[in-house]
């Protein structure tokens, strides 16, 4: 079974090498899009399946024994991301077939799409801190062409803001990594967890552990490095800005878990953890403000993400096992309404023409459904019970209680009123308010000319992500359980160690 790891990293990329030599046929890029993401989510069940009854599987890839050669880990964390990773995947490949035009299509969106996933799910299992920075720039590679695919001026600005700030943060990465390894002599993270409490120059190591903070927090948009999200995911279509939205963000969130729960545990790591507490504040309040500001939906939903990762940074910086779990369920139930929002936005411009909630309006006159289907995500991401973002937020909240962070609680719970508010702006604006063009505007041109089927697919992910988000609210103990072991997993590094290290631990 250990080798079933590879599976969520051959199969995007076995499937883009295909698509590229048959560039011109764009129907078999579709199909082979739609199947590869079906076939990763399979995988990725399946593994979680076997990590949850068997324990952590390690493949060492080559046959060279850890720490010396490249290794791959899925314990509950990497496999639970997988796993949400492969869903997000396939309803974003379903979202395109009805939203991306045949002019990206032909410009090999399917392909660097494959890449991209390929990316996410190799940072998430890799056991080797080298190898997690070759997977940043598979992710970055193909994130930027996505970004740029198209050509607008107002990508090209977008991509230039987005990819600038994400190589500084790659040279960053690359300096910490060069000294970590000068001091310790070895980068598998199994390994690292072990020598590190045993090392001299632990203030050198404090000085890296920052580094890499500041490298994820570039990753994750925490405040104050968070400018480059604002000014590139309202650039892009709204599939890759939906799955930008979801996924991107949450790899350096998962970073920031992996390297002070698994690596750096247990160090004199209070500055790092007062840092994080005090940019979740900031990221918090930041990113509520900017999209309390924001008409265009696409920016309002941007500024949304960083909000929403503040959340995620405080429950990570709190570091108890309520609180690692809590982060975890916030994480999966974040991918999900987030990615669901992004849909939704989509939709609604095709129906009315316009991004800018000033300019339309009557929707749930005429389609009554769609108001249901963005309640249920929106509502989700403000934490009205009983849907998924209720129980996160309360989690997050028991634990900051919990750790005596009155005020960051005091905080959080403004934001969410603030996050409910700027919803509520969405639903009124959009579904409540008349057209202000008149019944005339009641839908745009290109919903007009998009046929029956299209329409049928590109509202399917919508209700898919929508259950999920119902589902996660309504049992949420049996999901909840699963963070938790996770939780406890990561605490407690020696299985880990033992599954990479083996007798060598």
């Amino acid at each position: 079974m250990n080798r079933i790891i590879m599976l969520p990293i051959l199969l995007p990329l076995c499937t883009a090498v295909i698509m590229i030599f048959f560039r011109r046929s764009i129907a078999l890029h579709r199909i082979l899009n739609t199947v590869s993401t079906a076939l990763m989510l399979g995988a990725s069940l399946l593994m979680l399946g076997s990590v949850r009854s068997d324990g952590i599987l390690s493949l060492q890839v080559g046959g060279w024994e850890a720490p010396f050669g490249i290794t791959l880990v899925a314990d509950m964390l990497s496999s639970i991301m997988v796993v949400a990773t492969a869903f997000i995947g396939f309803t974003t490949a379903l979202y395109s077939l009805g939203a991306i035009d045949r002019k990206r299509e032909h410009y090999f969106y399917y392909p660097l799409l494959q890449f991209l996933l390929m990316g996410i799910n190799g940072a998430f299992l890799t056991g080797d801190i080298f190898n997690l920075y070759v997977w940043f720039e598979v992710m970055l590679i193909s994130s930027f062409v996505l970004l740029v695919l198209g050509g607008r001026p107002q990508q090209l600005e977008g991509a230039i803001k987005y990819v600038t700030l994400n190589l500084l943060s790659s040279s960053i990465f690359l300096a910490a990594v060069g000294i970590l390894y000068g001091t310790a002599g070895t980068l598998n993270m199994a390994d690292l967890a072990q020598r590190i409490p045993l090392l001299d120059h632990q203030g050198l190591l404090s000085v890296v552990a920052v580094l890499f903070m500041i490298t994820f927090g570039v990753k994750a948009a925490i405040f104050p490095l968070f400018f480059w999200l604002p000014a590139s995911y309202h650039t892009p279509p709204i599939a890759i800005a939906a799955i930008f939205g979801g996924l991107l963000t949450k790899v350096g969130v998962y970073a920031i878990m992996r390297f002070f729960t698994t690596i750096f545990h247990g160090q004199d790591a209070s500055f790092i953890h007062q840092a994080l507490l005090i940019a979740s504040a900031f990221t918090m309040v930041v990113g509520v403000l900017g999209a309390v500001a924001q008409y265009d939906m696409r920016k309002l939903l941007s500024f949304h993400i960083i909000s929403q990762i503040g959340y995620m940074i405080f429950a990570l910086a709190i570091q108890s096992p309520l609180a690692i779990a809590g982060a975890l369920f916030y994480i999966i139930h974040n991918i999900v309404a987030k990615t669901n929002l992004f849909y939704l936005s989509g939709l609604i411009r095709r129906i009315k023409g316009s991004w800018d909630l000033r300019e339309i309006g009557g929707i749930y006159r005429f389609y009554p459904m769609l108001g249901v289907l963005f309640l249920v995500p929106a509502l989700g991401l403000a934490g009205i019970p009983p849907l998924s973002g209720f129980w996160a937020k309360f989690v997050v909240v028991k634990a900051g209680i919990d750790s005596e962070h009155y005020l960051l609680v005091g905080i959080a719970l403004c934001v969410s009123m603030l996050t409910l508010f700027s919803m509520i702006k969405i639903w009124n604006e959009a579904f409540w308010k008349d057209d202000p063009r008149g019944e005339g505007g009641v839908e745009g041109e290109e919903y007009l000319r998009t046929p029956s089927v299209k329409k049928a697919i590109i509202v399917l992910p919508i209700v898919m992500l929508g259950c999920l988000t119902v589902a996660f609210g309504l049992w949420f103990e049996p999901f909840f359980e699963l963070a938790d072991r996770t939780a406890c997993e990561l605490l407690d590094r020696g299985a880990y160690i033992d599954a990479v290290m083996g007798e060598r631990s």
